[in-house]
Order: C-alpha cells, then sequence, then structure tokens
C-alpha cells in the first residue's frame, strides 16, 4: 500500500462515517473527495465497502432497541406495524434502485459538476424548510401511520441523484408531513437500514468482477473509520438536531457545494 493511498483511505474513510447519517450526502463528500485527491476505485467498489462500516455502526447503536422489536413482533401490534412502516419506506428506492442502478453509477455519480449544485440546492431547501414553524402531529417513530412512512419513503429516492443526501430527503419529507425534528432524524436512521443494506449488496453484486483482494488493506482502514465516526454521529445527532436544528447541516452543505464548483472551473 502506498502512503498516498493509505491517507486517502483514512480521509475517505472518516468523511464516510461523518455524514453518512446527517443531511449532507455522503455520497457527495466521498465522491468530491475522492475526485480531488485523485483516489481510484473501480466501479466505486472502496466506497460500497467502507459503507459497510457506517451500516455496523447504526445497527450496534439501536442492536437492543431492534431485538426488543423483533422478541415483541408475535405479540405487539405496535412493533408489527413499525417493521411495515419501515418495509413501506424502504420499498420506492428498492424498486427504484434496482431498476436505475447502472444509470446512476455510471452517469449521475461521475458528474461532479451536479453533485455541488444539488448540495446547494438541498442545502437551500433544508434552511428553508428548518424556518418554517410547523406543529407536529408525530413525535414519536412508533406511531408513525403506514402512509406516512410510504411517503417518506418516495422522498427517499430523490437521494438517488447523488449530492441530495438520503437522510436529508427524508427528513425534508417528514418535516413537510408532520413529524417533529427528533423523530425525523431518528425515522431516517430506520430506514437506512434496508436501504443501505439493500444498496451495499445490489452494489457488491454489481461490481463483484471489480473487487480485488490486493486493496483489502486501504478498504480496512477505510472500513475503521467509517465505522468509528459513524458511532459517534449516530450517538449524539438526535440531542444535537433537538437543540441547534438542521440549520448548520444547510449552512455546510452550501459551503461546500460552492467550494467545489469553484474547484472544478478552476482545476478542470
Amino acid at each position: 500500500m502506498a502512503d498516498q493511498s493509505i491517507i486517502s483511505a483514512l480521509i475517505l474513510g472518516l468523511i464516510e462515517g461523518l455524514t453518512e447519517f446527517i443531511p449532507v450526502s455522503s455520497t457527495a463528500h466521498v465522491l468530491l473527495a475522492g475526485h480531488f485527491l485523485g483516489f481510484e476505485s473501480p466501479g466505486n467498489t472502496f466506497a460500497v465497502l467502507i459503507q459497510l462500516g457506517a451500516i455496523l455502526a447504526i445497527l450496534l447503536v439501536y442492536f437492543q432497541r431492534l431485538l426488543n422489536i423483533a422478541l415483541t413482533l408475535p405479540s405487539n401490534a405496535q412493533s408489527r406495524r413499525f417493521v411495515l412502516t419501515v418495509l413501506l419506506a424502504f420499498l420506492p428506492a428498492a424498486v427504484i434502485g434496482a431498476i436505475a442502478h447502472d444509470f446512476i453509477k455510471t452517469v449521475l455519480f461521475e458528474t461532479p459538476m451536479l453533485i455541488c449544485v444539488m448540495l446547494i440546492l438541498g442545502g437551500v431547501i433544508l434552511l428553508v424548510v428548518d424556518r418554517m414553524k410547523f406543529t407536529p402531529r408525530y413525535t414519536d417513530v412508533m406511531d408513525y401511520p403506514p402512509s406516512l412512512a410510504f411517503k417518506i419513503g418516495l422522498f427517499q429516492c430523490l437521494a438517488m441523484i447523488p449530492g441530495t443526501s438520503r437522510s436529508g430527503a427524508t427528513i425534508v419529507g417528514s418535516l413537510l408531513m408532520g413529524t417533529d425534528k427528533r423523530s425525523a432524524a431518528e425515522f431516517s436512521f430506520f430506514l437506512a437500514m434496508p436501504t443501505m443494506v439493500g444498496a451495499f449488496v445490489l452494489d457488491l453484486y454489481k461490481n463483484r468482477d471489480a473487487l480485488s483482494f490486493d486493496d483489502m488493506g486501504v478498504i480496512a482502514i477505510g472500513f475503521i473509520a467509517a465505522f468509528i465516526t459513524a458511532l459517534f454521529v449516530v450517538k449524539s445527532l438526535l440531542d444535537f438536531v433537538s437543540s441547534r436544528g438542521f440549520a448548520p447541516f444547510a449552512w455546510w452543505r452550501i459551503l461546500v457545494g460552492t467550494a467545489g464548483l469553484a474547484g472544478l472551473l478552476l482545476y478542470r
């Protein structure tokens, strides 16, 4: 492993873990950082595999709660309804992602200018929505009705465009449909579990021929960095959102998107 590859893998792993569960688009950050670092990954396999670190982090944090839901499924109607809501929210992205996977990966993911524009646009939308005064009707993810969950899932499909942010799209959709900020962020966590696992499995299958065990050392560094930083984010995000809202993330998106555009125009 070259020193440059190790450093790049560490940086990209940290970025993946820090941004996966906040509404700033981890995909945009990893792709833009990789572009400017000159990091090569055939089929974006590196980005695919280090995502597993973030997935394991959220599963670890919510393990006890997930276990309780699983154990009470046969006897508890609320647990059964909650599982149904998550699956319904996951369904639209699962269908569209499977159909449009190749176009998303080979066209949209390879367009840095689009990513920067979506970062800025998404930041403006998040800022506007964060400042709107809503009267929440839903404050507990366990009480979200299935129809609301399905609509949130439709919003999640917007994240097929890199730079939009999966969590950002679901959070904005949730807020517009009557949830409070904390439960909106938490539902995006639960929805991330099947969505990220599904995307990981599909990407792994599609890019199986591009995988190389020669790069396992670099991948391991990115994986560990993503796991540790994602663990920190998941544990602290809900309290941060409850007290500060989403405005800091909106301004960060605008800043990164603007800097990315400037860099692309100056160094193309």
